[in-house]
């Protein structure tokens, strides 16, 4: 058995503003630790696949500081998509390039920018992903059972008999639900948050597209004889001109009848948030986390980043302030969702020295 990474690194970051930029999102960043959050990706699957065989798929504007990050990569292993189509067209597009290396080479897919503590407890659910989806031919995703109610994640719902060890079959798929949903979806015991992480042949995926997206399949089927040719950016460019944007949850795994899901024993965070950080964060016992030059005085549960200039908060509480060389945000923990809308504002406003 063959097995590859793909890792999609091609978001913005957007609700990571003022620090994640178009050229530098979060997946680039250090926001843990000393790694940015793609090298820790990487490092995290040593041990399961040889670094020559992990790809990253992302964009023009990131390409140069992906292949600066990871030197241990081949740099034709960076795929660029000439423009962002959502994670169906991401995950087809690596697809075809694993299945001329490998027809029926195991694909572990996984976003750039996720936080997983317990590397050992990864290792074993991927292990137990990887058989199952080498020997079943089925489409396992990781789920992570729920900690608490929330309504920032999508959630599966599974068949708690399960078909082989840790592998259960999947029922359906929820959206983010609101908060008394998300409070039956944890109570109920059979629902778990979507992590966004696949394991799957390369040969069983396209079949699946072939089904299901014959659209998207009728596009990747062109690129095969051009890939690792000088024809391969011009082809590509047209076919992804020509492709709806959507998901692979939507596209694929909501419709399939191949679909399982192996439970993640392991702590589990996609970032998608300052609130998250803040969480994640070692905090004094006022309960605030800071990083840099900082005075506080009255000020309770805040997490607060300024390495670059002296920033002194008094009277404050549950607030995220990020003061970075050329902007501030200031907001209450429980909005750091709405960051997005600055970068809608700065985009509409082509203000792009921000973005």
């Amino acid at each position: 058995m063959k097995i590859y990474a793909v890792i999609m690194a091609g978001g913005v970051g957007a609700r990571f503003w003022p620090r994640s930029k178009e050229k530098t999102p979060k997946q680039l960043l250090k926001i843990f630790g000393e790694n940015t959050m793609i090298q820790s990706t990487v490092e995290r699957l040593d041990g399961i696949v040889k670094k020559e065989d992990i790809f990253v798929i992302t964009n023009k504007v990131q390409e140069a500081e992906i292949i600066n990050q990871l030197t241990d990569l081949p740099p034709q292993n960076i795929i660029v998509e000439p423009f962002g189509k959502n994670t169906a067209a991401c995950i087809g597009l690596a697809s075809i390039v694993i299945e001329q290396k490998c027809k029926d080479g195991l694909m572990i897919v996984l976003p750039a920018d996720h936080i997983i503590k317990e590397t050992e407890l990864f290792h074993q659910t991927l292990k137990t992903a990887i058989d199952f989806a080498y020997r079943s031919e089925g489409l396992v995703t990781i789920g992570i059972l729920p900690t608490r109610p929330e309504t920032g994640y999508g959630y599966i719902q599974i068949d708690e008999n399960n078909v082989s060890k840790n592998i259960y079959k999947v029922l359906s798929f929820a959206e983010k639900p609101n908060y008394a949903t998300a409070v039956r979806f944890l109570e109920s015991g059979d629902f778990f948050w979507n992590s966004g992480m696949f394991i799957w042949r390369a040969d069983v995926i396209l079949d699946e597209i072939k089904n299901l997206m014959p659209d998207l399949y009728e596009g990747l089927d062109k690129l095969k004889d051009v890939i690792n040719t000088p024809l391969f950016d011009s082809v590509l460019t047209n076919v992804y001109g020509m492709l709806k944007s959507v998901s692979i949850d939507y596209g694929i795994m909501e419709k399939s009848k191949k679909v399982y899901l192996t439970k993640g024993e392991f702590s589990w965070s996609d970032v998608g948030s300052w609130e998250e950080v803040y969480q994640l964060s070692d905090k004094n016992g006022d309960g605030n986390a800071t990083i840099g030059k900082i005075f506080t005085e009255a000020t309770v549960d805040s997490y607060i980043y300024s390495p670059d200039k002296f920033t002194a908060v008094i009277g404050a509480e549950n607030l995220i302030v990020i003061n970075t060389k050329d902007a501030l945000l200031i907001c209450r923990r429980d909005q750091s969702q709405e960051v997005k809308k600055i970068v809608d504002y700065l985009k509409i406003n082509k203000l792009v020295d921000h973005l």
